[in-house]
């Protein structure tokens, strides 16, 4: 596979039956949930760590930087890491499935030691604005290089924008990481979509995390130059259906291949492939393949900083990063 033309997915919590966030997470495991990503037509990650105590954060990412350092292939697949929490809005619906007793308000030397247990892998750190004062946290990843995004949060539009002098470029998985029910017309959806030609938007297009009519209202309002397109994947993504887990928490996939705890109806990262996001936006929302392309190939390069952001859409067809054969696309819940 052309590495260049391949998916590029900045936000997977695991793949392939392999959770990432595991504390016990070997060099096989990680090799072989590599090779998979690699065999659905996936050039590149961020492998992603969720809110927990930040010394577990740490020990997971220095385990993950120490297995990436022996593994070509590994090194080749994950450029680096994401980091969600544990500096997010704690309120209910908007923490998500993030646990409550994980998050904190954001502190440069918490955030100073996840990244040097990164060793400098750290890409994109996802934080909510409003829980880090004076916006010491975002000016601190904006002069490291680190992408600082807006999530699981619910600044004020003056904060967002203020967030945005001091740093901050995106908005991790925009229409999720919110409560069901919000204020109509002012909430954080339209906050973010107010700073579509400042901030980096992603979505989740599993067509689980957000139905096919909201994400075309939203790719349409937000427009193709600065919208990115992630999975959210957890271990079941190129798994199948069974039960899986996220750091401590199980997930539970059936048939629909929709991600849920058990019991509850909360998602837990999503099941979906980039192959199958593809065919979402192209087979259900009806995008051209240019423009499914920009948002699964090259916008989320650029947002790292992996391709200037003045290079043109590379126009090359990349054989076999996607098929509409086998593709999985799931009902709204």
């Amino acid at each position: 596979m052309d590495h260049e033309s391949g998916f590029f997915d900045l936000q997977v919590n695991g793949y392939g039956g392999v959770d990432f966030n595991r504390d016990d997470l070997s060099a096989e495991s990680l090799h072989q949930a590599c090779l998979r990503l690699e065999a659905d037509g996936v050039a590149g990650i961020l492998a992603t760590i969720i809110s927990d105590d930040p010394d577990r954060m740490a020990r997971r990412l220095a385990n993950l930087t120490a297995l990436r350092e022996q593994d070509a292939m590994v090194r080749r697949m994950i450029v680096g890491f994401h980091i969600e929490g544990p500096f997010l809005n704690e309120s209910p619906g908007y923490r998500g499935v993030h646990r409550a007793e994980a998050i904190r308000p954001a502190d440069p030397g918490a955030m100073e030691a996840l990244l040097d247990a990164a060793a400098g892998l750290v890409r994109i750190v996802t934080l909510a604005p409003e829980r880090d004062s004076g916006f010491k946290v975002i000016r601190m990843l904006a002069r490291r290089g680190v992408v600082a995004s807006a999530g699981h949060c619910d600044p004020a539009l003056d904060q967002l924008r203020a967030a945005a002098d001091a740093g901050l470029t995106m908005f991790t998985h925009l229409g999720n990481g919110c409560p069901h029910e919000m204020d109509r017309h002012d909430n954080i959806i339209q906050r973010a979509l107010s700073l579509r030609d400042r901030l980096w938007l992603c979505f989740i297009a599993d067509l689980a995390h957000i139905p096919a009519p909201a994400l075309g209202n939203y790719l349409r309002a937000a427009g193709m130059d600065r919208s990115i397109v992630v999975t959210d994947a957890v271990a079941a993504a190129g798994a199948g259906p069974g039960s899986y887990t996220l750091g401590g928490q199980e997930v539970v996939v059936e048939g629909d291949m929709v991600t849920h705890g058990r019991g509850d109806n909360h998602l837990i990262g999503s099941a979906a492939t980039m192959r199958e996001a593809m065919v979402n936006l192209v087979g259900r929302l009806g995008l051209a393949v240019e423009d499914a392309r920009r948002l699964t190939v090259t916008n989320p390069r650029r947002a790292i900083g992996l391709v200037p952001e003045g290079d043109p859409p590379s126009s090359r067809q990349a054989g076999g990063v996607w098929t509409g054969s086998g593709a999985r696309t799931h009902s709204p819940k």
